[in-house]
């Protein structure tokens, strides 16, 4: 792990970020997670354990900060250590079109439902919050997935391009 890396990792949780931060809550202040979109960017650019653990726990920890859910803390830091992992797993086996944007929009949108999914049976099981597990997968979960699947479609291929005019060494650099 460089200081290349650590930098560009930082930044683009920093960006998800602000992100979160500034975009509008629905459905009683609950919004889609682009922190999650740029943990998902950061995964694909640097696929290795301890990258991922370091961009599961700033994202959790920063996710659960800013979090408007109640209680929403310890499920956020949860959702975003189990989803990065599997996120890795998913493109660990998909190495071959893992770098392709209709693979990566599908992997985020199954990194979204998965991370939405997991969030939420966290927050009923640790919070013991009586929450409608289904109507917010419908109302929440389900239009972030979409949400963040636009977004990686979007910013993905900008990052990638910045990425590969730089001198940064990434998974995408040195395919």
């Amino acid at each position: 792990m460089n200081t290349k890396s650590l930098v560009l990792m930082a930044l683009l949780v920093s960006v998800g970020a602000a992100l979160y931060v500034v975009i509008p809550g629905f459905n009683g202040g609950m919004k889609p997670d682009f922190m999650l979109t740029m943990m998902f960017i950061g995964i694909l650019l640097f696929p290795n354990v301890k990258n991922v653990f370091l961009l599961a726990v700033t994202t959790g920890i920063l996710s659960g900060l800013f979090s408007t859910f109640p209680g929403g803390f310890l499920p956020n830091v949860i959702d975003k250590l189990i989803t990065a992992f599997v996120f890795l797993l998913a493109v660990t086996l998909l190495k071959k079109f893992a770098d392709k944007l209709p693979a990566v929009i599908t992997l985020a949108a199954f990194g979204t439902l998965l991370s939405g999914t997991i969030f939420l049976s966290a927050a009923i099981v640790i919070i013991g919050a009586e929450i409608p597990f289904l109507p917010l997968v419908l109302t929440v979960v389900l239009p972030a997935t979409a949400l963040n699947a636009v977004a990686i479609g979007l910013i993905y291929p900008i990052v990638i391009q910045l990425v590969r005019r730089s001198k940064f060494e990434t998974s995408v650099s040195t395919a």
